[in-house]
């Protein structure tokens, strides 16, 4: 079941967000984050913008959501999207779902663009965003550092409302 997360989320949440921040350089964060700093990330959330997650038997399995691409006000009708699974769920086509259902809520708004950004390499999340019509329109060249290495970006985009 997809449904909009709510801060009783927070735990799972975090648990599998910070797999991320320890194991991998897919999150620029180098820092974990706690249930209660996942609680105000959700409080803090924008609540036109949707926030979901992926239940089953009780377990959240993944989450989802887009945040504002910047604050300036020309900026307004673009996103930024996150897509997180449990680390050992990757595969079984819960990512699929759970990005279709984020962009299926993001269709029924005013936003026009939905930017992703893929710290590289990172070959399913590329084939994730090809999959459900994602143009690759830029690369920055080690933008990033962690774990020792320099990280390029590339930011993928869909044009969802024409």
């Amino acid at each position: 079941m997809i449904r909009e997360i709510n801060k009783n989320d927070s735990k799972e949440v975090a648990d599998i967000y910070n797999y991320y921040i320890k194991n991998t350089s897919i999150t620029f964060e180098e820092n974990v984050v706690t249930e209660n700093e996942m609680i105000e990330r959700i409080k803090s959330r924008n609540s036109n913008l949707p926030w979901i997650v992926y239940e089953k038997d009780n377990e959240i399995l993944g989450y989802a959501y887009a945040t504002e691409w910047k604050s300036r006000c020309a900026y307004k009708f673009s996103v930024e999207s996150s897509v997180y699974l449990k680390h050992d769920r990757q595969g079984k086509g819960l990512g699929t779902k759970l990005y279709q259902e984020l962009l299926n809520r993001i269709k029924n708004s005013n936003i026009h663009v939905v930017i992703g950004g893929i710290a590289l390499p990172n070959d399913s999340s590329i084939a994730l965003h090809e999959k459900l019509g994602f143009e690759k329109v830029a690369q920055f060249k080690e933008v990033g550092f962690k774990f020792e290495k320099w990280i390029d970006v590339g930011y993928w985009e869909l044009i969802i409302n024409k």
